[in-house]
């Protein structure tokens, strides 16, 4: 089969590879589609931490963002699961400590993550062998667009409730990119009043077609309460943007990871009695997700802006926008596609 190989900083290729067989306990999905994140692109660039703290090295075959359909079942495995649409969880825990055991396997020490951590390739190929435990079904209300839009749907729930707003309430979202869009629209569809801080005058008009009530940048955001924050910018000096701007007694949720550390000077949390969350991880988040997806609460596949090829995904990770791309911030990528597979 094809997959697409990071074989170095800076160096990738596509290449055929042998075809994942279902071990004991897995499956082998056939997949339909596959999101790119900012995650890859670290991976790519070099500088993503798990390169230098010997949690991942190269080649790395990306693609954690995914759905598709099981194509064979490995011992162990219900046969039910043959020809299921479905997507799954990017955390794979050690299911013996102490971290798995009480539900928290996505912070276990232990964990692999589906093309990132130590090793287990992920979903830039045309199949991909995943545990079963972690597969979720997908319902025929959720396509494929929206089905490869359910990790970053996952983590932009869990930011959301994180954050503790009641309806009517007032949510300032920090980074229009794809989790930051993804949390503005859970929170409009549990009522709250939602603006989102940004930089670039497309990356505005974009999020205020999502229905937001206002999208700003930092000049002219306007004097108001905010009774909870996101950040889910890159930026290193969002974290303590975020504490300056919600009000006392409230909710901080950081998400977005800038390639550098952020300074954050605690005083600002303590004499605001502010409680600030920290959000990994889509885990507990995915069947939220899909739930909302299907019943239309929230529509995320206005966010992607184009779906490529195997063989696109390198100029992708550089950066190049695709040519007929349209404005949202996600692409996609489509493995079944290609020269000699269209």
């Amino acid at each position: 089969m094809r997959a697409f190989v990071l074989t170095g900083p800076g160096r990738s290729a596509v290449l055929e590879v042998e075809a994942p067989l279902a071990g004991p306990g897995q499956v082998v999905v056939d997949i339909a589609r596959v999101g790119v994140c900012g995650t890859d692109a670290e991976m790519f660039s070099g500088e993503m931490e798990y390169l230098h703290n010997g949690l991942a090295t190269y080649p790395v075959r990306l693609g954690h963002e995914w759905c598709g359909t099981v194509s064979a079942v490995g011992v162990g495995v219900d046969p039910g699961w043959l020809g299921r649409r479905t997507t799954g969880d990017t955390q794979l825990g050690c299911g013996h400590c102490h971290r798995c055991l009480s539900g928290r396997q996505h912070v276990c020490e232990d964990r692999h993550e589906i093309g990132l951590r130590r090793g287990f390739d992920g979903a830039l190929a045309e199949q991909m062998a995943v545990p079963v435990t972690a597969l979720l079904p997908l319902p025929d209300s959720v396509d494929d667009t929206a089905g490869a839009m359910v990790e970053p749907g996952g983590n932009a729930l869990r930011a959301v409730r994180a954050a503790q707003l009641g309806a009517g309430e007032r949510l300032l979202v920090i980074g229009p990119g794809t989790i930051g869009l993804l949390a503005a629209q859970f929170a409009l569809a549990q009522g709250c009043e939602v603006h989102v801080l940004g930089v670039t005058s497309s990356s505005l008009s974009f999020a205020a077609g999502l229905r937001v009530t206002g999208a700003w940048t930092s000049a002219d955001l306007p004097d108001l309460r905010w009774d909870a924050v996101v950040d889910a910018s890159n930026h290193p000096s969002s974290p303590a943007l975020a504490a300056s701007l919600v009000d006392a007694g409230r909710r901080i949720v950081y998400i977005g990871l800038s390639e550098t550390p952020s300074l954050l000077d605690t005083r600002a949390l303590a004499m605001k009695d502010v409680t600030a969350v920290g959000v990994l991880s889509a885990s507990p988040g995915l069947a939220g997700a899909i739930e909302a997806y299907a019943a239309g609460a929230v529509d995320p596949r206005r966010l992607v802006a184009a779906t490529v090829t195997l063989a696109d995904v390198d100029d992708v990770l550089r950066g190049t926008r695709p040519e007929h791309a349209g404005p949202g911030p996600k692409i996609h990528v489509d493995p079944r596609q290609g020269d000699d597979h269209g």
